[in-house]
């Protein structure tokens, strides 16, 4: 799993019918620096290009999400079989993060 921000929305004039219920949003992935910059308050700078992922939780714009990519995004809809490549799994309420060159655990 992976943390990002959701930005936007996609805007589809026909989805798969397996996909009803749910829709499309832009998420920007942390990458570690950036992440600490969102937990600290800081606009994050994220390198990350963003994705396109399946909601079904009702996230929205600024939102902190937990999602999966890969064959694992596609997992809530097996065995059917969707084009789906990242998946929407939480939403976040607080992000702690730890920096774990200072020996105290990682992140």
């Amino acid at each position: 799993m992976r943390i990002g921000e959701v930005i936007g929305k996609v805007t589809m004039s026909a989805m798969d019918p397996k996909m009803v219920g749910g829709r499309m949003l832009i998420v920007r992935p942390f990458d570690p620096p950036s992440l600490r910059r969102q937990v600290e308050g800081a606009p994050p700078a994220s390198a990350s290009e963003p994705i396109v992922a399946y909601d079904e939780l009702g996230a929205g714009p600024g939102h902190i999400v937990g999602f999966s990519e890969g064959r694992e995004g596609a997992m809530p809809f097996y065995p059917d079989r969707v084009a789906v490549d990242a998946y929407i799994c939480c939403l976040l309420d607080r992000v702690t993060y730890t920096d774990g060159a200072k020996g105290d655990g990682g992140a």
